[in-house]
């Protein structure tokens, strides 16, 4: 369910912006660090939000790699964990019939 939200939310931010890029359809000077020059509107509009969302996508693919690598590290601890509780059971399991082999004996 959530993921329909973000879905129609993505729709109507983008119909949002499509509208209001048609409606500013007149050409701006643009000013950049070695020149200028004139583009229309509408191309500023939609290369400012297509800029925006290359930069929100990078953010979050660098956080799905990040959790990606805690959850290795993760579930190499938690193997690690398992292993060391079963040999514990284990340890213990026999330490148990050896006292009961002992016991057993001086009867």
């Amino acid at each position: 369910m959530n993921k329909q939200w973000t879905i129609i939310f993505a729709l109507i931010f983008t119909l949002i912006v499509a509208i209001f890029a048609v409606i500013n359809v007149r050409s701006v000077e643009v000013d950049y660090l070695f020149g200028r020059s004139e583009w229309p509107l509408i191309l500023v509009i939609l290369g400012s939000v297509l800029m925006g969302a290359l930069i929100v996508f990078s953010v979050g693919i660098f956080q799905v790699m990040k959790l990606k690598r805690e959850i290795k590290v993760l579930r190499k601890e938690n193997k690690t964990a398992i292993h060391k509780q079963e040999d514990t059971q284990l340890a213990d399991q026999t330490d148990t019939q050896d006292a009961s082999a002992v016991i057993e004996k001086k009867d």
